[in-house]
This record gives C-alpha cells, sequence and structure tokens, in this order.
C-alpha cells in the first residue's frame, strides 16, 4: 500500500518508434497493410476450420486457437500505433498502460505454451503413431488446449503485480510506441533490481525454455523422419519445418527484449516493431501456405460464399 500510494502519475508518454515523418508513414503503410490483408486471412483461417468437418484433427483445433490468439494480439498494440503515428502527444493512461501490458503476457505467453503443445503433438503423430488416437483423445486435446490460456494468464498476472508494486512518481516519458515491461519498470522511483530479476526469471525462462525445448523436440521428429521411410515422409518434413520457421520468428525477438538486463539498445524498438506487429500476423498464414488440406478447405469456403 504504501508503494500505490506513492504512485503520483496517471499517465504516460510514448516517445514513439521514431522521430522521423518519412520512417513514421513508412511504419503506417506497411501496418496498415499488414493489417487489412492478413488479419482477415486469419479470421478466414478460424472459419474455415470450424466449418469444415474434415478438419477435425488436433493439429487444425490447435491451429484455429494460434489464429485465435495471433489475430487477438495484434489489437492491443497496432490500432493504436497506427493513430498515435499522427498525433502530436501520444498519451496513455496508467490503467490504459497496465491493461495493455497485461494483455501482450497474456496472449503472448499463451502463444509460446501453444506451440510447445503443437510440438507434442506433431512428436506423438509422427513418432508414435499407434497410440495417437489414445494419447490425443478429444479430453486430452481440450485438456492440452486450456494449458496454454492457464498459464498465459498466471504469467501475465504474476507481470502485472510486480509492475503495481512499485511506485512512480514521475518522469513519465516512456521510450517506445506501447507499454511493455522493460521500458515501464524503468521509470519506477525506487530500485529495481530485484523486480527486474524476477521479469527476467519469469518472462525470460519461459521464452526461452519454450525455445529451447522446442528446438529440441522438432529435432527429435526431423531425426525420426529422416530415418523412416514411410509415404507421408515429405509432409512430414513440411509441416516440421513451417513450425521451427515460426520458432524462430516468434522466439528471436522475445529471447532478445526478455533475457537481458532491461538496459536500453538501439535495435530494441525494431525487434519490438516486427515483435508485436508484424510477426503474430503472419504466423498462422505460414502455417496455413504448407498446409494442403488448409488449403483446399479454405478454397471451398471461399467459392461457396461467392455462389451463394
Amino acid at each position: 500500500m504504501e508503494a500505490e500510494n506513492r504512485t503520483v502519475v496517471t499517465e504516460f508518454i510514448l516517445i514513439g518508434l521514431t522521430q522521423s515523418y518519412d520512417i513514421q508513414l513508412l511504419v503506417f503503410a506497411l501496418s496498415l497493410i499488414f493489417y487489412i490483408i492478413i488479419l482477415p486471412g486469419n479470421v478466414f483461417i478460424i472459419l474455415t476450420i470450424i466449418s469444415d468437418p474434415g478438419l477435425n484433427a488436433p493439429l487444425y483445433l490447435f491451429l484455429g486457437n494460434l489464429a485465435f490468439l495471433d489475430a487477438s494480439y495484434s489489437f492491443i498494440v497496432t490500432p493504436r500505433m497506427l493513430v498515435d503515428i499522427f498525433s502530436e502527444k501520444k498519451i496513455i493512461s496508467y490503467r490504459a498502460c497496465i491493461t495493455q501490458l497485461f494483455f501482450l503476457h497474456f496472449l503472448g505467453g499463451g502463444e509460446f505454451l501453444l506451440l510447445v503443445v503443437m510440438a507434442f503433438d506433431r512428436y506423438i503423430a509422427i513418432c508414435r503413431p499407434l497410440h495417437y488416437s489414445t494419447v490425443m483423445s478429444p479430453r486430452a486435446c481440450y485438456g492440452m488446449l486450456l494449458a496454454p490460456w492457464l498459464g498465459g494468464f498466471v504469467h501475465s498476472l504474476i507481470q502485472v503485480v510486480l509492475i503495481l508494486r512499485l511506485p512512480f512518481c514521475g518522469p513519465n516519458h516512456l521510450d517506445n510506441f506501447f507499454c511493455d515491461v522493460p521500458q515501464v519498470i524503468k521509470l519506477a522511483c525506487t530500485d529495481t533490481f530485484v523486480v527486474e530479476l524476477l521479469m527476467i526469471f519469469n518472462s525470460g525462462l519461459l521464452t526461452l525454455g519454450c525455445f529451447l525445448g522446442l528446438l529440441t523436440s522438432y529435432a527429435v521428429i526431423l531425426c525420426h523422419v529422416h530415418r523412416s521411410a514411410s509415404e507421408g515422409k515429405n509432409k512430414a518434413i513440411s509441416t516440421c519445418t513451417t513450425h521451427v520457421i515460426i520458432i524462430f520468428l516468434m522466439f528471436g525477438p522475445a529471447i532478445f527484449i526478455y533475457t537481458r538486463p532491461f538496459t536500453a539498445l538501439s535495435a530494441d524498438k525494431v525487434v519490438s516493431f516486427f515483435h508485436t506487429v508484424i510477426f503474430p500476423l503472419m504466423n498462422p498464414v505460414i502455417y496455413t501456405l504448407r498446409n494442403q488440406e488448409v488449403k483446399t478447405s479454405m478454397k471451398k469456403l471461399f467459392i461457396h460464399k461467392i455462389v451463394c
């Protein structure tokens, strides 16, 4: 309560991605293109998986949730950033900042854990195919689907609780285009060394642990596939390659941001931009372009909508 009573900051001023007007216009155009083209694509992926009874395998259930998480994640930062580009003062209230931070880590943490679940699904399907129907039963799948949501919630709640205990008495300029843990912590008017260690342990350990676990699991899968002579060998390699691409796209920037002390680097804003705006919209699309069943179902749904 003492820390809360010393918090007098009611709003933060976002410095933004860049002070160059030309670069801001380029960022606006790039972000808007990705937003108006790829976001509807993610929604279409979800509708396709829901409407096609043939896409009832656990992989498509997880893929639909990945698209939903990414589409939801894209609403947290991008719309406000597009508006702020043309605003003289980029102001966000303290409560809105904490809310943005919470949902960033809730959905982001949930997505990382969902990728782990998807890796497990591919491991059982490829390395233990005879046990797949038993291990990946409907009940087990829904339990695995619930785990990332709960895990993301707990992870984000820890972040928010640690932030709320910090006093903020000025200055209130955030050196970024959105609210995130590293920038907010720097503005606390107290020694934040212990809090930074806890944040790194929370976000950094989750990110790095999932990343190393995913790389290990897919290395095992690819070794197993390489030794086999099954007809679905090429398809399995294609699926795993897609997953590995997404792993590097998602975890590379997150590791760069959250697994080191909260010291500002010149590359932080650029990495954050791709991590929060570009990559989340691309992930389900990459999956879809490498998955023939989903592409076929999407074509059928699209033709059906046109005819109707």
